[in-house]
């Protein structure tokens, strides 16, 4: 299974380092499929989040505006389950990798790009996902512990990609 999750300590941090990532290896010809996360401040309350389809979009706001005294989930389940759509119906083209923005809520109760994941596996299609600490158990008893960890830095995660697409494309 080639699996391999990443975890950046700062607020957002994961969102823009998947979102460099996967820039760099579509600029180096990587069939790359998945999302990406794309925060916006807005000055006072939270920030916006916005999802890019991978390769080519749409970008989609997955967030909703409830207001600045709300503290519920802003997460707009709607257009995520759009995201997940457009995702795998261009899975079964193919690709070298797919990127998941994040393993969140959804993920944790069996919604949202968790099928998804799954696909991609049984595809054999390498999968990169950001992970944080709130989902981290129900992400590794999703995989059944055979992800790989990933430091959280555009070398490591590089890497990864590189030795796991040479292996399949070797194997092919």
């Amino acid at each position: 299974m080639k699996i391999a999750y990443t975890m950046a300590a700062g607020r957002g941090d994961t969102d823009m380092l998947l979102s460099r990532v996967a820039g760099v290896l579509a600029d180096r010809g990587y069939a790359t499929l998945g999302t990406v996360q794309i925060n916006t401040e807005r000055g006072l309350g939270p920030c916006d989040m916005d999802i890019w389809v991978l390769p080519d979009g749409p970008t989609l706001r997955i967030s909703q505006d409830l207001g600045q005294a709300s503290s519920g989930c802003r997460l707009d389940p709607s257009a995520l389950e759009t995201a997940v759509g457009l995702t795998a119906s261009r899975l079964r083209a193919g690709a070298d990798i797919l990127i998941i923005n994040k393993f969140g809520k959804h993920e944790a109760e069996g919604r949202g790009f968790r099928d998804l994941i799954a696909d991609a596996v049984e595809l054999d299609i390498p999968v990169l996902v950001g992970v944080n600490a709130l989902n981290l158990d129900a992400f590794m008893e999703f995989v059944g512990h055979g992800a790989k960890q990933l430091h959280p830095s555009e070398r490591a995660i590089q890497e990864w990609v590189w030795d796991v697409c040479a292996a399949h494309q070797g194997a092919a």
